[in-house]
């Protein structure tokens, strides 16, 4: 028989937001995979460090930066091979994602690879998203309101169309597309009701109004959005 592939997602980077199902999963797993960006060490492990057993076998799969599409689909490629031999061995394989595996997530990349060949279970675990929301005291969506996520590397044209159609806006993938989104929302008038989180949960999380910012971003950062009055009252 073979293994079980198990998507778990880990959190936004605060170790305690690991689910008790995926905790359970990792600290039972004798293999583990995860991805790393460019040869620097997985976030999404460091997340699990404490729940990984010391003897597990682990698939690591270094993805590269690069605007072409080709060489991370490679590594997915590669990865994929490397988990298939684990599962066809009999083996269950936990692969560990940071936030949830199907929100932006890179485990999806992996289930588009595999779930047509072995049984996969997705863990879905706490979003950056809403970890930011709740560190910046930040509702998002109420009643009948609209909760619209965009990325940061979109063009300026396009964001600036979505946040004027928007109500509540989330802007994910920040890093060094920083001063074109801040550009974009002061043209809007909308500096005022915007909130920009860093690393989220963890030692090191930053959180201020937009307008008092720095000038760059790590990649893990995010704006916050939301206009008119208040709809809880």
């Amino acid at each position: 028989m073979t293994g079980v592939l198990y998507g778990v997602g880990v959190g936004p980077g605060a170790p305690d937001l690991i689910t008790l199902r995926a905790a359970r999963l990792i600290e039972g797993a004798a293999v583990i995979a995860y991805p790393t960006l460019a040869g620097a060490a997985s976030f999404a492990r460091a997340i699990a460090a404490d729940l990984i057993a010391p003897d597990a076998q682990e698939i690591v799969m270094d993805v590269p930066m690069s605007v072409e599409r080709a060489p991370a689909q490679a590594a997915y490629d590669k990865g994929a091979a490397a988990i298939a031999v684990a599962l066809d061995a009999g083996h269950d394989v936990v692969c560990l994602c940071e936030g949830d595996p199907f929100f932006y997530g890179s485990f999806m990349y992996l289930f588009a690879r595999l779930s047509d060949r072995y049984r996969v279970e997705v863990v879905p675990g706490v979003t950056s998203v809403t970890a930011c929301a709740a560190r910046a005291g930040l509702p998002l969506a109420a009643r009948n309101e609209r909760l619209t996520v965009l990325p940061g590397p979109l063009p300026e044209d396009e964001l600036r169309a979505r946040i004027e159609g928007a109500e509540s806006v989330v802007i994910m993938k920040v890093g060094r597309h920083l001063p074109k989104i801040r550009a974009v929302i002061e043209t809007l008038g909308l500096t005022s009701q915007a909130v920009y989180v860093e690393r989220a949960t963890l030692p090191e999380e930053v959180v201020l109004p937009l307008a008092r910012a720095p000038e760059s971003a790590p990649y893990f950062s995010m704006i916050l959005l939301t206009k008119g009055a208040d709809p809880w009252l």
